[in-house]
């Protein structure tokens, strides 16, 4: 029985995602476990591995596609004793049934037989019916199946071009002449006008849903933000120390934030809770969400009870998450959930900013640079390096005064950080 191989949801909220590349070609030999292909989805690239053995009969979505939905076929898998050719004739339809797919041959055959057809007088129902149709369907691209292999081999966007068949249809023709003319998916696409000009460049997946969630948490969290200056010299002299101590694992000014963050959370347990709807869900342990900046986005992966971590053991995860976060092999248990999040932008100078609440976390915490400035103490004039730490909370979850005893006991911790090697 041909085996069809669908399109993974790899984490609760992914509908869809891009299919980067197969690690198998039609006609490998595939066995349970091995790597067939890398998806990328909105927060991670993943490989994704058989679960049946067989041989790779026909690869119906090629490396490099796009906006594959969730639970869409992308390849067929022939089972032991199955012809391979029976197998590659077969792909699945939209009402789960199978049917014959044409060979390449068919396909011309039967795109010069639509043209024919097309082109002659219908029955005045059948062109109600199907002008019906185009209206229903006008953000559907209409190709011919040939059409749709030789853009897709060729990463060529169907969306670019203009069809010359009936009715607009895009045929072989059409895409091959844009392939000569260069409109290659992988080419630049800069269209400049005037002196000035400008670039168009395409969203991704990421940039997608950041834009999804941070607009929505906007528009339904009610914000409200506490700020406070933090003196940081006695952290940093302890930081120096240990970092001496343990040279080469250097301990981050980020690693006393997010182990000050966790300590806070269980001094103060009415904020470490998310908005759940009807219901609001306290923690036992602080997860901390650490923001993560990549070249097209942003990804917050998590330091799992942190509370119960030492400072050098958060030190060590931190960079092993990050590094995972910048290559793309994050698993979805390691960026999803967290019931706090934490966001530093001191190392690119920034004195002061205000996150926007990650839902359905009740809390966040922006922190700025440490700087040298003026500060009173017992009636003098002294220099102090202070650092600024403002709370964004979401009231449906967290009052003001619970959002104050936080911040309090951050700023707490992190002003005297032997509280935070006890």
């Amino acid at each position: 029985m041909t085996i069809e191989i669908l399109m993974p949801a790899l984490s609760p909220t992914m509908t869809e995602g891009n299919l980067l590349k197969w690690h198998k070609k039609e006609g490998d030999s595939v066995a349970a476990g091995d790597m067939l292909a890398e998806i990328e989805t909105d927060k991670a690239t993943m490989e994704v591995e058989a679960v049946d053995d067989g041989i790779l009969a026909k690869i119906l979505v090629a490396e490099g596609t796009e906006n594959v939905q969730v639970n869409s076929v992308i390849a067929v898998l022939a089972e032991e004793g199955e012809s391979v050719e029976e197998a590659a004739a077969y792909t699945s339809s939209e009402s789960g049934k199978t049917e014959r797919k044409e060979s390449p041959s068919e396909e011309v055959s039967s795109e010069d037989k639509a043209t024919s057809a097309e082109t002659k007088p219908s029955k005045p129902a059948e062109s109600k019916e199907k002008s019906s149709s185009q209206v229903e369907n006008n953000d559907r691209i209409i190709a011919s199946p040939l059409a749709k292999r030789i853009a897709a081999q060729g990463n060529i966007d169907l969306k670019s071009i203009q069809g010359t068949g009936p009715k607009g249809r895009i045929i072989k023709n059409d895409v091959l002449e844009a392939e000569s003319a260069g409109m290659k998916n992988n080419k630049p696409a800069a269209i400049e006008y005037g002196e000035s000009g400008f670039t168009d460049v395409s969203v991704s997946s990421m940039r997608k849903v950041i834009a999804k969630r941070l607009s929505e948490s906007k528009q339904t969290v009610p914000h409200f933000y506490l700020s406070v200056d933090v003196e940081i010299d006695a952290l940093m002299q302890m930081r120096k120390e240990l970092n001496n101590a343990i040279d080469p694992e250097k301990v981050t000014v980020n690693d006393f934030v997010l182990k000050a963050c966790a300590q806070a959370l269980m001094e103060v347990p009415e904020a470490n809770a998310s908005w759940m709807g009807d219901t609001i869900r306290l923690y036992q342990n602080a997860d901390i969400s650490v923001a993560v900046a990549l070249d097209d986005g942003l990804i917050t992966p998590i330091v799992r009870a942190a509370n119960l971590k030492s400072l050098r053991s958060i030190s060590s995860e931190v960079k092993e998450l990050v590094k995972k976060a910048k290559n793309g092999s994050l698993k979805p248990e390691e960026f999803q959930g967290g019931s706090f999040s934490l966001s530093n932008l001191g190392m690119y100078g920034i004195n002061q900013f205000q996150a926007i609440v990650n839902p359905p976390q009740g809390c966040i915490l922006a922190v700025g640079a440490g700087i040298q400035k003026p500060v009173a103490k017992n009636g003098e004039m002294k220099i102090a390096t202070v650092m600024n730490c403002t709370l964004s909370v979401d009231h449906r979850v967290i009052d003001g005064k619970v959002g104050a005893l936080l911040l309090s006991a951050i700023k707490r911790n992190l002003e005297n950080p032997v509280l935070m090697l006890a």
